[in-house]
Order: C-alpha cells, then sequence, then structure tokens
C-alpha cells in the first residue's frame, strides 16, 4: 500500500531546488519511492559541482576515446634528468 503513495509536498519542494541548482530537470514522480529516487540522481548530479548536461558530456568523450586517457602522459625518452632539474629531452 505504502508504495502507492503520492510524493509529498516537501519532496516536491527538494526536487526543484535540486533541479535548479544543478541546471536540470526531473521526472514528474507519481509515488513517494519514485520522488525519492530522482532526489538521489540529482543528488549525485549536485555533488559533483558540474550540471547534468556537463557529465553526460564528459562521460561521452571518455566513451570515446576507449582507454585512452584524456590528460597527456609523457614518455620516459621525452625528459633528462630528476626532480627540479629534469628537462625536455631534444629528441623528438
Amino acid at each position: 500500500m505504502s508504495e502507492s503513495k503520492a510524493p509529498t509536498a516537501k519532496q516536491f519542494s527538494y526536487l526543484r531546488s535540486l533541479a535548479r541548482r544543478t541546471g536540470t530537470t526531473f521526472t514528474y514522480p507519481a509515488t513517494v519511492q519514485q520522488a525519492s529516487a530522482e532526489i538521489k540522481r540529482l543528488k549525485q548530479v549536485a555533488s559533483t559541482g558540474f550540471s547534468f548536461a556537463e557529465l553526460e558530456a564528459e562521460q561521452s568523450a571518455r566513451h570515446a576515446h576507449g582507454d585512452v586517457p584524456l590528460t597527456s602522459d609523457y614518455q620516459r625518452w621525452e625528459t633528462q634528468g630528476y626532480g627540479s632539474t629534469a628537462t625536455w629531452s631534444e629528441r623528438s
């Protein structure tokens, strides 16, 4: 019986607040459980500091690159020396 209970006004208010904060929308929940699931999803987006669209774009970029990291990594032969005296080698 509690599974079909309508969402509370407090849940709707919190969903609207989270949607504004994350720059996204939410699916209108029909039950308390659906509202809780949407709140959980939007809280995950909010905790990153990015909008939902930004997170999707980053995930797409990572997926498109496969196992290739998004950051640059240098090869051992590209530098010479150690620590504060390390320099880029002239080898290309």
